[in-house]
């Protein structure tokens, strides 16, 4: 599956509902990459994911969906997610199974 150009890249998670951004950058600066092929990966505070994408149309838009597979704090983790992209800003929301969720918001990378 071909991901749209718009969403493929590395971007800087700039804000996060949930946790402050000391949190967010803990271990390395929070981000989220996405390939073309649908596969992507993102890192915050000690949350750190590989994850499986898909575009899902809505009446009026659409927006890229994925689960993920990972770690918090060394321990394994799973979830779900969304993404939507307005030129350069990225928003969205993460999901970490039977856990917490955060809405976040991301800028592309240079």
């Amino acid at each position: 599956m071909k991901t749209p150009e718009a969403y493929v890249g590395k971007w800087r998670i700039t804000h996060m509902d949930k946790w402050d951004q000391d949190f967010v950058d803990l271990v390395a600066p929070g981000h989220i990459k996405i390939q073309k092929d649908g596969s992507g990966a993102f890192q915050f505070g000690a949350v750190q994911g590989e994850m499986d994408c898909r575009v899902v149309k809505t009446a009026d838009h659409s927006i890229l969906e994925f689960s993920w597979d990972g770690s918090d704090e060394c321990d394994h983790a799973s979830g779900r997610g969304w993404v939507s992209v307005n030129g350069k800003q990225m928003e969205g929301h993460i999901f970490l199974h039977l856990g917490d969720d955060s809405g976040f918001t991301a800028e592309k990378s240079k």
